[in-house]
């Protein structure tokens, strides 16, 4: 039987690249399997670490690639390096931002606000920003969480307005003002913000007999 040849595979094994293939990886790997064997080949590109089971992306389910490996039994699959809107945003970096650059749409915004946790969009007067709430046991714990963001972001040129909301709550809002709304830059810092240890600095549950 004729081989598929696919753009996509939506699961596979975990696999560490340096270690099983003893080389660099590089611009895909290329999966050939059949009845009796499983061939892992790679060609040239960048370090892409461990991979592990995950949710298709868009253009995959609109390839349609299970319908065409349906009923094959020697297919090859091929994995494209993931590209920026793929990959987790608290690994990039900030990039200058023009002042003729367009501000992100909403639905583009919509979009991005699913690869950040626990931020929001606020309209204000007309100019998109995000925004996060967190409530914590006091003052005391507020501040440091001020002073813990503004450690993981000050590398980023790019940093949130912060407030300090009597008596336990801190709001943080990002938007791009050069450009009157939202970039690609705002989502980095919220990814980026997301990883903060905060829960030393949560409210303690009560715990009753």
């Amino acid at each position: 039987m004729a081989s598929t040849t696919l753009n996509y595979l939506t699961f596979f094994p975990l696999l560490s690249l340096s270690k099983n293939l003893n080389r660099k990886p590089r611009n895909f790997l290329s999966f050939i399997t059949n009845r009796n064997s499983l061939k892992i080949k790679a060609t040239s590109g960048a370090d892409l670490g461990d991979f592990g089971a995950r949710d298709p992306f868009p253009a995959e389910l609109e390839s349609n690639f299970a319908d065409k490996v349906l009923g094959n039994v020697s297919t090859e699959h091929k994995i494209l390096i993931p590209n920026a809107s793929a990959l987790s945003l608290a690994k990039l970096e900030c990039t200058p931002i023009s002042q003729l650059q367009q501000p992100i749409s909403e639905e583009e915004a919509k979009q991005l606000l699913f690869k950040v946790v626990g931020w929001r969009l606020v309209n204000e007067k007309g100019v998109l920003k995000l925004q996060c709430l967190w409530k914590l046991r006091d003052g005391k714990c507020g501040e440091e969480l001020i002073n813990r963001i503004n450690k993981a972001v000050e590398s980023t040129g790019h940093l949130p307005t912060l407030h300090l909301e009597a008596p336990n709550q801190v709001r943080a809002e990002l938007w791009t003002s050069s450009i009157g709304g939202l970039s690609i830059n705002d989502f980095i810092v919220a990814a980026k913000i997301d990883e903060i240890k905060t829960s030393d600095l949560l409210p303690r549950l009560r715990a009753w007999a």
